[in-house]
């Protein structure tokens, strides 16, 4: 039989299989809320102590009232820890040392064949995704999408650079294709019905391309001989600083669901994933 990758693909589809070469961004250390009591009120404040045994560093992370004990307070993972561990169960061992799916749906990256029209189609479908990302969180119809306003993961300026470089270069640039479309609708709709749920496209977008995105992109670039390091792959400021800014405040807004909306957040990662795949075909079909 086939590699299930080979069959043709279906842009809309939700029941096939997930899988992605992204890998989940790696903790950058442990975040271990303490609780400071004073009369009236519950203060929390971060302690977050590294791998290294670098010296702890405390930083109020909110100075209102808050709930006295919360899963975190009481020795459990994070809710990002949880969010990492259902995407290593989405990953292939050749995606990454910790996935325990066997079998993945695209094939690897190092038998790829891409072409400079694949490429373009591709980062003109994540600009369109990006976009939308940024155009919900700024409008923030959910109070606390407010929260993931101008983390420094935003995509969607870079995108736009790299689109004109190549259009200086003679190249025309596509519109976006069925995938890139439908996915945008998808997190319109998602964002006012299930906010929990778009949270995950939204950890899984960012941290993904941010960690084995940029490995895919290196490799492309290779592949096609792009003489240029593209903005959409380089950052301002420390990376793994403003991952773990956005990770504080991934659960920060978690601490404030409920049990089944964080399972609804975790259930949502299978689609995340495949969404994601949907839009890599161009570089692999």
């Amino acid at each position: 039989m086939a590699p299930a990758w080979l069959s043709v693909p279906r842009a809309l589809s939700l029941e096939r299989a997930p899988t992605s070469c992204f890998r989940p961004e790696q903790p950058a250390g442990r975040v271990v809320p303490a609780v400071l009591r004073r009369p009236g009120t519950v203060v929390v404040v971060s302690v977050a102590a590294t791998r290294r045994r670098r010296p702890v560093v405390a930083a109020a992370a909110a100075a209102t009232t808050a709930p006295a004990a919360s899963g975190e307070e009481r020795g459990k993972p994070s809710f990002v820890e949880e969010m990492r561990a259902v995407a290593m169960r989405l990953h292939s061992r050749d995606q990454s040392m910790h996935g325990e799916k066997e079998v993945p749906l695209e094939p690897p990256v190092a038998t790829w064949d891409p072409t400079v029209e694949g490429f373009l189609r591709f980062l003109v479908d994540n600009k369109l995704v990006f976009e939308t990302l940024e155009a919900i969180v700024g409008r923030a119809a959910i109070p606390w999408y407010a929260e993931f306003r101008n983390t420094g993961l935003e995509r969607s300026e870079a995108l736009e650079k790299d689109l004109e470089w190549f259009r200086q270069q003679g190249h025309t640039i596509p519109e976006p294709s069925t995938a890139g479309i439908a996915y945008a609708s998808f997190l319109e709709e998602l964002s006012e019905k299930e906010p929990p749920a778009f949270t995950t496209h939204f950890y899984n977008l960012y941290f993904g391309h941010s960690a084995g995105g940029v490995i895919i992109g290196k490799k492309i670039a290779e592949k096609i001989n792009l003489q240029k390091e593209l903005e959409f792959y380089q950052w301002e400021g420390n990376l793994s600083q403003l991952q773990q800014n956005v990770r504080d405040k991934l659960n920060q807004v978690a601490s404030g669901w409920s049990r089944e909306g964080r399972d609804r957040c975790l259930d949502e990662m299978e689609k995340s994933f495949i969404r994601s795949v949907d839009l890599r075909r161009h570089m692999f079909t």
